[in-house]
């Protein structure tokens, strides 16, 4: 059986074009941890990767142990988002510039087999390979975003400014505007590697919230 690939099977949710265009993005499943600071160099970020990253894989892993939940299937896990806000300002991608201002919702998307008993059993053998992570800041999340403007920027995390001013200038053109209220975010969806990825070649969906004029 073919692995399901999340990028490849909505490509609607994560191979935008460069240029802006709007969608309705409907309700998934996450695990997110919540937290503050610069994710370049805040302590805080690095151990929610690991969170993360590690809870991801031991769901993903358990038919190594044949603990799969029930209704498991083969699949690829899904690339790793961002809501990035403050308690400032609504920030929409442009007016902060002190990252260590951030607060930020970490995420990956979970197949809808994951319930919250398979959630906490991934906590517990996570726990178990590494007890030195608190598992206790992670979260079983279900979030609907609704109506947005998206684009796929390519390029570095700095240079995002000018593809966040394409989608604003195209969603004030087709008669919406920017709704940064009631939990809405910035969000980015991170399809490269900056580890193993040049700055120039970075692919990262951006995503704002919108409502129609």
């Amino acid at each position: 059986m073919d692995k399901l690939d999340y990028k490849k099977e909505y490509k609607d949710l994560y191979q935008p074009k460069t240029t802006p265009s709007v969608i309705d993005v409907p309700e998934m499943l996450f695990i997110a941890v919540k937290g503050s600071g610069d994710p370049n160099t805040c302590a805080e970020y690095k151990e929610a990767m690991e969170l993360l990253y590690g809870l991801s894989y031991s769901i993903k892993m358990s038919k190594m142990s044949g603990t799969q939940p029930e209704g498991y299937f083969e699949y690829v896990v899904p690339p790793l988002e961002g809501f990035w806000h403050s308690d400032e300002v609504a920030f929409d991608g442009l007016n902060i510039t002190d990252k260590t201002k951030f607060r930020w919702i970490s995420m990956i998307r979970q197949p809808e087999f994951v319930t919250e008993q398979v959630f906490e059993a991934a906590k517990a053998a996570l726990n178990k390979k590494k007890p030195c992570l608190d598992t206790a800041k992670a979260e079983l999340m279900r979030l609907t975003e609704g109506l947005c403007v998206q684009i796929m920027h390519k390029g570095a995390y700095d240079d995002e400014p000018a593809s966040i001013v394409k989608m604003r200038e195209f969603a004030e053109k087709n008669g919406f505007r920017e709704d940064f209220s009631n939990g809405r975010y910035h969000h980015e969806i991170y399809l490269s590697d900056p580890r193993k990825c040049a700055p120039e070649k970075l692919r990262t969906v951006i995503r704002h919230p919108i409502k129609r004029i």
